[in-house]
This record gives C-alpha cells, structure tokens and sequence, in this order.
C-alpha cells in the first residue's frame, strides 16, 4: 500500500464515517460496465467541491489491491450488484493529485511525478524496468508479469494547463498523460482511467492526448449527473433529518440544472445541515475575484446580461465556441460559459440560456461587485437589508427614497421607464429577501397578476407576507386601491399571519412614493 501506487481506503474510510454520508457508490456500477472497452477513460469536469474528489476516493477504496474494503463497502448500493464482487480490490491502482505536485513542482512537475510512481512500484517490482524506461514501458511490464491491469486516477488533471504559460511544459505533460491513457502500451494495461478537472479538456492544437475521453461537464454529464452533487430527493431527506426547511435549503442552495436534473451545491448543504445555520459556505472554497474578473471583461451586453441574472432573470448564451481556456475569453458568451463550468453560473439547456442559480452564489456576486464599475450597484445592494426593514415598519418616506436611489442607479443600464426594467430594478432593491422569502413576479392571483409576492418561509421570523404593485405617473394609493379592487390578496388566501400591501409609483420626473397598509 502506498501514497500513489495501491493507495489504501483512507479518504473513502472518512466519508463513510462522517455524519452526512450520502450514497454514491452507484457510479461504480457504470465504471465497471467501461471497464475494458474502448469507452474506459472517464474526464469529469465539474465546480469545486460537486464531490470529485469524494468519488476519487471511492473509487481507490474499491479497485485497490492496497487494502480489502468489504466492510466498508458493506450496506452500500453496489454491495447489491451481482458484479460487486468481481472488481472490488483487483486492481492495480495509480492515484494522483496534481495540484499537490503544482504547489512544489512547478518547472519539474512530470519528472517529479515519474519520480514518485518509479519509488514506489520499485518497492513491488524492483527487477521490472529501468527508472530510463517510459513510465508507459514500465507498467507495461508489470502488467505483462502479474496479468493484473491498472486503473489510474488524476485529480486536478488540469491544474497544469489552467496555470502554466510555458507552452513546453504543457505539451511535455499532455505527453504524459498520453503515455498513461492513450499508448500503445495503454492498450494492454489500462482498465479504467478516470480524471477530474474544473474546465472541459481544452481545445489545443495538434494535441490529442485526451481526445478518446468521454466527458461529463457542468453542461452535460448525463448519465452520471446523480453522482456529482445532492439530488432534491437527497437534500429533502436530509433536511428531514436535521430538521432544516426544504424551502429555504432550496433558495440557497439550488439551482444547477444538469440534464434535466436540479442538482445541490453538496459541500454547502452539508454544512448547513451541520451547523443548521443557512449561511453562504462555499465563499470560504472559491476566489470570488474570479467572478469580477469575467463581469467586469467590456463586452457588449455583458453588464446587462449580468444585471439581468442578478434580478432572476435568463439570458441567452451560445456555449458552443468556449476553448475550455479561462486565458482565452474573446466575447460574451466566452465569459459566461466559463462562469457556467465554474459554478458561479446555471446553464438552461433546453432554453440555451445562463442564469444565477441560488441564492449562495448571488451573495457571491454581491461580493464581487464591490470594485470597479460596479461599485454603484453594490452601494445599492447593500442598502436591501435596510430597504426590507423599512417596508416591514411601514417607513413609507424610507422605501420611497432607497427605491428611488436603486432606481437611479440601474438608469445607466435598465430603461428608466420600461416596466420590466421597473420589476428588475425592485427585484435588485430587495436582493438580500430571498434569505427570509419565496418572490414570485406576475403572480396569477384574483382577478389579475400581482406585480410581486413575497411568501415568508419557516425561517422569516415575524417578517410579515407582502404584496407590492408598481405605478408609472400614478398614486401608490392608485397601486393600494388596485390590490383591493382585483383582489390580490386571494393570492394568500388560507395565510394567517400578517400581510402587508405595499404600493410604489414614480413619474416622469423620477420622483418614487411608497404607501403601505396592512391586511
């Protein structure tokens, strides 16, 4: 048993052990079925911390020859499958972390690796190969004298082209990995390979080192989108189990639909199942400068789109021309597909469009907009806590004048007097609700559409349920009587508690009010 070569169930072994353990082991039922055919090499690319890594260490856990893991794999979905025992533990394993060889290894990374796999095979095989072989050659051999195959795993696979400039050192580490998973030798030995990376294989070219892998991205990864994430039914149980609301695990943390399936962010339900606190966990794990980056890049439409998506909205984006290089962005759609493969985005496939998909990753953005020319809308955003707390007390003069600043600052932007863009810039004015409420825009309700719902959920406290209408060159009391008169409020019919109409109108002279009364 060894770091890289035969590793043990170490990894596999906490995850079992840690309170919130959700089975996955049914992905192995798929490797198994890619074992020793054209199709074995498997190139996962999903956002940090979707589980990778987890499966990673699964998957040791179970091809390994370094440790027998029949307890560990006891009561798991694959211990049913009449093939579980035909692979468990027969493999001869290579497990690597790339971006641990980065962190040290950054001109010598592929003669370091080489080093370290050649140290501990000799340990096994010390008659084998000559440390001058390829590394190809060499497993080649062994495979040749114990007739047992490999299965090689690469964590991190693109920690390399993601941030080396040096085109020679990329192209020696692509060479490498053809070595692993394309050669000749590969053809004998290799069972399964299996890598993780948070960008889809780049489009380099005259390179094809990874072009026989089969690819499973944030755009589609069917059918093996289940295994990378918490499913609905996965989070209702759990939330079952801590006694957390669903509904407001659901704004949280939602949103990424992959193939159809709504997907959960599952280091962030985890922990605020953990800790049963709803709290924006993953911005401890990313670099939300990142995100400035992209949405700060002077592409026409970008600023739009992006305001667009901070207030709920979709927007079309063609996923199609994205290099998979976060170096190589050259338009709108190039930004917003790379925000889509880091997770800071949720792709619509059916509608081809982008969207921010929970409210964790908006208050990323939140954080993101706080330099450069966003610095006007993050003044404006960080006045919503205020802006709710004023509308719940009934400070009519206070909403009228943060309603009006949101106003004046999305005008550069939004048509001033488009409704539409009236419903963004109140969905903006009110960012941070989401926390504490259900919104919902154009609410069929009475005898019309309520312009917006607010439906607290379990954990709003004594925030009040509210209705608000929208008037252009009309009263707030005009907006107060057409609530009544249409009966929006049936809307909430069966709601006990307190609800709160909320009027605001503005005229052509940019000038808001704000009149609220109670139901």
């Amino acid at each position: 048993m060894g770091i890289f070569f035969n590793p043990g169930n170490g990894s596999f072994t906490k995850d079992r052990n840690y309170e919130i353990y959700v089975d996955k082991t049914e992905l192995l039922k798929y490797l198994n079925r890619a074992i020793g055919t054209p199709k074995n090499c498997i190139a996962v690319s999903h956002a940090r911390r979707f589980g990778k890594s987890h499966a990673a260490g699964m998957i040791d856990a179970y091809y390994s020859l370094g440790s027998d893991s029949a307890k560990l794999f006891k009561g798991t979905k694959i211990a049913s499958d009449p093939d579980y025992e035909k692979y468990r533990n027969k493999y001869n394993v290579i497990h690597l972390d790339i971006s641990s060889f980065w962190d040290f290894h950054k001109k010598d990374i592929v003669e370091k690796i080489i080093e370290d796999i050649f140290k501990e095979l000799k340990m096994d095989y010390p008659e084998e190969f000559d440390e001058r072989d390829r590394i190809s050659y060499v497993l080649m051999k062994i495979y040749e004298k114990t007739g047992i195959p490999f299965v090689i795993i690469v964590d991190e696979w693109d920690c390399v082209v993601r941030n080396s400039t040096d085109q020679d050192l990329i192209h020696q580490y692509l060479q490498f990995l053809h070595s692993l998973f394309k050669s000749e030798e590969s053809k004998s030995f290799l069972a399964l390979g299996y890598i993780t990376g948070i960008m889809p294989i780049k489009k380099i070219k005259d390179e094809s080192a990874l072009n026989n892998f089969e690819e499973y991205t944030m755009l589609k990864s069917r059918p093996i989108t289940k295994y990378y994430g918490f499913t609905e039914e996965e989070v209702k149980a759990l939330c079952k189990r801590y006694d957390m609301d669903f509904e407001t695990t659901k704004e949280w943390y939602n949103g990424y639909l992959i193939d159809g399936m709504h997907m959960y962010n599952p280091n962030s339900v985890s922990q605020a199942m953990k800790y049963h606190d709803f709290d924006s966990y993953w911005r401890n794990t990313s670099a939300f400068g990142t995100i400035n980056n992209f949405i700060m890049m002077n592409y026409s439409g970008l600023k739009e789109d992006v305001l667009t998506m901070l207030s709920g909205g979709k927007v079309m984006v063609d996923t199609e021309c994205f290099q998979n290089d976060l170096a190589e962005i050259h338009s709108k759609d190039d930004a917003l597909t790379a925000l889509i493969h880091l997770g800071y985005l949720g792709y619509d496939a059916d509608m081809l469009s982008a969207y921010i998909p929970n409210y964790e990753v908006a208050k990323a953005f939140q954080s993101a907009l706080k330099t450069g020319e966003w610095k006007d809308v993050a003044a404006s955003i960080s006045k919503c806590d205020t802006l709710l707390m004023a509308t719940i007390s009934g400070n009519i003069e206070k909403v009228a004048e943060l309603i009006e600043l949101a106003h004046d600052t999305y005008t550069s932007i939004l048509k001033y007097n488009d409704e539409n863009s009236l419903s963004c810039v109140l969905t903006m004015a009110y960012f941070t609700a989401p926390a504490y409420y259900t919104i919902i825009r154009e609410m069929p309700a009475g005898k019309g559409f309520a312009d917006f719902v607010f439906l607290p959920r379990a954990n709003a406290g004594n925030r009040p349920a509210m209705i608000v209408e929208l008037k252009y060159n009309q009263s707030a009391d005009t907006a107060i009587r057409q609530i009544k008169e249409k009966r929006y409020q049936g809307a909430l019919s069966g709601y006990e508690s307190k609800i709160l109409l909320v009027g605001i109108s503005y005229d052509s002279e940019k000038h808001h009010t704000c009149s609220i009364e109670e139901w």
